[in-house]
């Protein structure tokens, strides 16, 4: 049947080309047409499977040549010509095979003054222009002169023509030739005169389509330099800028609003970055060679080439799986496969014996029970009543919003344990480092104490870390300390501030009602960090600490119009710069001005531990630019910031832009809001840090950067995140940053906890260094395990053979969700929750909670000390340059030589461009076939049980989602730790698991963004899924399945009730990026103002047709026939028996079956 379907439609075709018959020719055109207006494209693209263009092209040189012309035949065949050509990719190329570009312009040339004809020779032209090299021979035969002759100013005469003309010029002008012929010729000025014209005089808004043409020829001419370079001359920022104005109260004028925003964004002059190079303030000496890079330069004259601006690669490549490009999936099945190999020699693998202490531990100091109970009673009597913590049952404390802190139970020293110090630096000044471990509040006074002194003796060799001055002089300071502690610290002229005093009188004000923190602990790890900046200050949130809010805050809602509002914003500096300041206020290279601004002027500050801004540009009143700073010894990675701001004004609308963004998306235009933290909040009982800003919005700004390479001039384009922010106080102080902050001296402050706090009959713990960093700073180490049960050879030997889990995070500096997520599994290890202790019972958990201490004190974002990114070294990592990736590695490799390769391995990460927590794991089959590559099952063989833990975290985690894990293995990502653990260490269960900054798109968090809690509660969901994942995977005693049993069932109940109460908002069908109400162009000249779209023009076709029929048809229109027009209606007739009947006999058929095109509903 399909070849007869198949036969009859080449018969139709075949009969078009050959037939001189004008009745046939006619028939078969209304057959044709319609065929082809009834149901999907799929008709079209099938008619052009069988020859349908070239048939078409034919039949219209064929019409063409006859002497007179067949005009009869022209519309049908013209229209049919428009809508095939729209569809057909190789409609250029045909078009040029059969010469038939001299036909239609020369049929353009001859219905000049008749316009019906004239708009459908235009709309073939249009078409055929689509393809750039038709388009270019086009442009050389004259076809924009002849264009130039149709389009006039304002009229209400021939519209459609008029419009037709503009959109033909439109496609030309995508050439380049084209561009170049119109800017020399002078186009650009008519152009320019013919939009004013149009735009006074359309009053009512009636012909927004032709106006739009006429921009998006525009557009075209200034996707080249010399067209840039012509509308800046002839004014054309000041003249769309002026017009746009009259646009923006009009919904219906947005396709124009668009364009015109997307022309000045483009046009906008291009400079470079106001510093004085794009590489980090800070530089850092690498051991051994010296690395050099090309330097960073800015040219005179812009390098732009003369074409579109091409769509840029994301630098930073989110993390570290967001390419899945098939073109980068490794479909290499020897790479594929595990390789277990040594990038080191075998005998260095002893030095890491060490680091696995559990393995050979004796265990000689465990006691008898009453021995024990009558020690653990002993001590509970002597604990300090201060700074002291216990971990609760994670059941207990899961739902609360605030935890209250209980007296330790349990406390005791750790057998054998040694304490590691870093070893002093030349590179920077630094007071040594008191012990480690400040387990009383005296301790840290002595510590300040001493500092005072020392100050006092030497100034110059050492300093100790203080807050940033309080503002002494507003009126809520003065009234929340007393006269007395405001005597104290603010000093009389000429008297030396005094540590101690703002300390002391701060510590007094703590409530010390935080979970797992302690201002004292903190101070005691923040004087020992080594800094590039050697900083001699600490970030108020910090030092203070953070509670949770008691509530979830949605996802912002996109405000219809943000960033065309931006982008204007940003052009009307350029061209109405009467009240820009341009004042800098803040500048790390230039340290003067880094002290406070003028009256009236926000003050900033970021030379503290984490901090992160460059620069501060009072650009308007209340506006500011920000820039910030590049990565150590690195000029790119410009994404994490974290700065101080005081002397705001009071419910005054504060907008910052930080200029200097690098990623080409961003949840920023999803919903995600930065955080802010009041110091006058804190001290008022409500330290949070909390989601803010409005007006938020993520796009391409005019800002470059050049640099040298191989090849020439290597351009990178800049990105703007705007956002507007009304400060709840006035003259406060309050912190900004991308992310929930978590420092280095918080980490290590949290350890110092819980260390204190666990139980030491229940918890094995050892917190050892890994390595040192570059920068002279620990990274620890830390083994968590259960104790076991006595001394018996049956409870050794079960503690001894304990699979292992390992587990890293903060390879990347500024993905603190990571951290949080980690803060959370470590609490839930150490809590007294049964289900941790069960899950010690079963595993032996390796953690490495900050891969790059270095990259998190000194504010990078992706890289350490070296200027790499660390995830990106792991298949060949130097000891001197990636020291903890190395030791990292070099653990692994020891266990796995041992026998004890981990069974899970995880490293936490956050990721920029995707909402939910998931995993990436790696898969041999799954990569393959994702390539359309053949697997053979019977030579390939793959254990499923890598799906198993992203499958139970979906059920147990409220944040987790896995339809967006991904088991893929890219060459892109072939040095990440995901995929060496995967293939060198034969770790099955190797995953990265991805934490949004944003929020989540389903289940119980749907619509809100994620805050502290989440993410770690997210980090306790990861151990309860490892123990389901012991439970399901490996062998277990009739005793533990027992106990697992119970306690899983209640938490099954927990889990039900809460899935329960969000069912309603909870689907797996929601799209992961929900369209915004505006559409949002990254990309300067993207096709976001709907040039490729057929609809446009098949409206316009469908318009005509029954503009034509409505005109020629007679009372025969009435019949009562189920067929649409008046051709089918001849047809139908023509089938009938008559003696006068000279139309192709074609029987009566249902209209879908005719001419081989299956049958569809109209």
């Amino acid at each position: 049947m399909a070849e007869q379907e198949a036969s009859g439609l080449q018969v139709l075709l075949s009969t078009l080309q050959s037939s001189c018959d004008k009745d046939v020719i006619l028939n078969i055109l209304g057959v044709l047409t319609d065929l082809l207006s009834l149901g999907t494209d799929r008709r079209i693209h099938y008619l052009i499977s069988k020859g349908g263009s070239e048939a078409l092209l034919q039949a219209l040189a064929t019409a063409a040549c006859s002497d007179p012309p067949d005009d009869a035949t022209l519309l049908p065949l013209l229209r049919l010509l428009a809508r095939v050509g729209l569809r057909d990719r190789k409609f250029g190329l045909k078009v040029r095979r059969l010469e038939a570009t001299d036909v239609i312009l020369s049929l353009a040339r001859k219905y000049l003054g008749h316009h019906l004809y004239l708009t459908h020779c235009l709309w073939v032209l249009q078409v055929c222009a689509s393809n750039v090299t038709a388009g270019t021979a086009l442009g050389i035969n004259g076809a924009m002169e002849l264009l130039f002759k149709v389009i006039t100013p304002y009229s209400k005469r021939h519209v459609r023509t008029v419009r037709a003309a503009i959109e033909a010029l439109a496609a030309l002008l995508k050439s380049k030739s084209n561009s170049r012929r119109a800017v020399n010729r002078g186009y650009l000025c008519g152009l320019l005169r013919l939009y004013q014209d149009w735009h006074h005089n359309d009053v009512s808004n009636n012909y927004i389509h032709i106006r739009r043409g006429l921009l998006i020829c525009l557009k075209h001419i200034t996707n080249i330099q010399l067209g840039r370079e012509n509308f800046l001359d002839s004014r054309g920022m000041e003249i769309l800028f002026t017009s746009v104005q009259d646009c923006l109260s009009c919904k219906n004028l947005d396709p124009i609003i668009r364009t015109v925003t997307q022309i000045l964004r483009k046009c906008y002059p291009k400079e470079p970055l106001p510093v004085p190079t794009v590489r980090s303030s800070y530089s850092f000496p690498l051991p051994g060679s010296v690395r050099t890079e090309p330097p960073c330069m800015v040219p005179e004259e812009d390098y732009e080439s003369d074409g579109e601006e091409e769509v840029e690669k994301d630098l930073d490549n989110d993390d570290d799986e967001t390419k899945e490009e098939d073109d980068d999936l490794e479909t290499d099945v020897n790479k594929l496969r595990s390789r277990p190999v040594l990038d080191r020699p075998e005998e260095e693998l002893k030095q890491y014996e060490a680091m696995c202490p559990e393995l050979s531990h004796n265990f000689q100091e465990l006691q008898s029970e009453s021995e024990e109970e009558k020690s653990s009673e002993d001590n509970t009597e002597n604990l300090p009543s201060t700074a002291s913590y216990f971990i609760q049952s994670a059941t207990s404390a899961k739902h609360q919003n605030t935890r209250s802190n209980q007296n330790v139970t349990e406390m005791g020293p750790d057998p054998g344990e040694k304490d590691s110090k870093a070893p002093p630096q030349s590179w920077t000044k630094k007071k040594k480092c008191r012990r480690a471990q400040i387990t009383e509040r005296q301790d840290v006074e002595e510590t300040i104490q001493d500092a005072d002194s020392l100050e006092e003796e030497d100034l110059t060799r050492s300093h100790v870390l203080t807050v940033s001055p309080l503002p002494k002089e507003a009126a809520w300071y003065k009234k929340m300390f007393n006269n007395e502690c405001e005597a104290s610290i603010n000093p009389s002229p000429g008297r030396r501030l005094e540590t101690s005093d703002i300390l002391k009188n701060l510590l007094k004000k703590h409530q010390e009602n935080m979970p797992f923190h302690s201002p004292f602990f903190y101070i005691g790890r923040a004087e020992c960090v080594k800094s590039i900046p050697d900083y001699k200050f600490l970030a108020f949130p910090d030092f203070w600490g953070h509670q949770p809010p008691p509530y979830g805050k949605p996802m912002l809602e996109r405000k219809y119009g943000v960033q065309r509002d931006k982008v204007l914003d940003d052009v009307r500096r350029l061209i109405q710069p009467d009240d820009v300041i341009g004042r800098t206020v803040f500048d790390l290279d230039e340290p003067n001005y880094s002290s406070p601004g003028a009256p009236g002027c926000l003050t900033f500050f970021s030379k503290f531990e984490s901090g992160n801004l460059r620069k501060a540009i009072q650009v308007r009143e209340f506006e500011y630019d920000l820039i910030l700073n590049a990565d150590v010894n690195s000029n790119q990675h410009h994404q994490w910031f974290y700065f101080e701001v005081r002397d705001m004004k009071l419910t005054v609308p504060y907008r910052f832009n930080i200029i200097n963004c690098e990623k080409f998306n961003s949840q920023f235009n999803y919903g995600m809001q930065l955080v802010m933290y009041s110091v006058k909040e804190a001290l008022q009982g409500r330290p949070q840090w909390l989601r803010v800003g409005y007006d938020i919005s993520y796009y391409k700004n005019h800002y470059r950067s050049y640099a040298a390479t191989a090849g020439g001039i290597r351009r990178k384009s800049y990105y703007t995140l705007a956002f507007s922010i009304t400060f709840p106080h006035k003259d406060d102080i309050c912190y900004l940053a991308y992310h929930y902050p978590y420092t280095y001296s918080a980490m290590m402050s949290h350890l110092d906890i819980l260390e204190q706090s666990r139980n030491p009959r229940k918890v094995y713990w050892r917190q050892q260094t890994l390595c040192q960093t570059l920068g002279g700073n620990p990274c620890p180490l830390l083994t968590i395990t259960a104790m076991p049960e006595s001394k018996k050879r049956d409870d050794l030997e079960q503690f001894y053979n304990r699979p292992y889990v390992f587990l890293m995070a903060r390879v990347h500096p500024g993905e603190s969700n990571a951290s949080w997520v980690m803060k959370g599994t470590l609490e839930f290890l150490l809590s007294s929750d049964p289900i941790a202790d069960l899950l010690r019972k079963c595993f032996i958990f390796k953690i490495v909670p900050m891969l790059n201490p270095d990259g998190v004190i000194n504010g990078n974002h992706r890289c350490s000390l070296s200027g790499d990114d660390l995830n990106r070294q792991w298949l060949t990592p130097s000891s001197q340059l990636h020291p903890t990736i190395y030791h990292a590695k070099g653990l692994l490799y020891y266990l796995r030589s041992i026998g004890r390769a981990p069974l899970v391995f995880c490293d936490y990460h956050g990721h920029s461009q995707k909402k939910n927590v998931f995993l990436y794991g790696c898969s041999i089959k799954e990569t393959l076939w994702q390539a359309d590559c053949m697997v053979d099952t019977a030579v390939i063989t793959e254990d499923v049980g890598y799906r198993t833990l992203p499958k139970i975290l979906d059920k147990v985690a409220p944040a987790f989602v896995m339809n967006s894990c991904s088991f893929l293995v890219e060459k892109s990502r072939e040095s990440t730790a995901r995929v060496v653990a995967w293939q060198e260490m034969g770790i099955l269960r190797s995953y990265t698991m991805e934490s949004t900054y944003c929020g989540c798109s389903h289940g119980l968090y749907k619509g809100l963004q994620l805050g502290t809690q989440e993410l770690e509660e997210m980090g306790s969901k990861f151990c309860l899924g490892l123990l389901i994942l012991h439970l399901k995977s490996l062998p277990c005693s009739k005793k533990l399945m027992a106990q697992a049993a119970l306690l899983l069932d209640l938490e099954e109940e927990i889990t039900d009730l809460r899935a329960h109460r969000s069912s309603s908002n909870s689907s797996l069908e929601t799209d992961d990026e929900p369209p915004c109400v505006e559409e949002i162009d990254y990309n300067t000249d993207s096709c976001s103002d709907g040039e490729g779209d057929f609809s446009e023009l098949d409206k316009e076709i469908q318009e005509c047709l029954l503009q034509v029929e409505g005109e020629t048809e007679d009372g025969g229109a009435t019949m009562g026939q189920t067929c649409s027009s008046k051709v089918l209606r001849g047809l139908y007739i023509s089938s009938q028996p008559a003696a006068n009947n000279r139309a192709l006999p074609l029987r009566s058929a249902p209209l879908g079956m005719c001419s081989g095109f299956e049958s569809s509903p109209a």
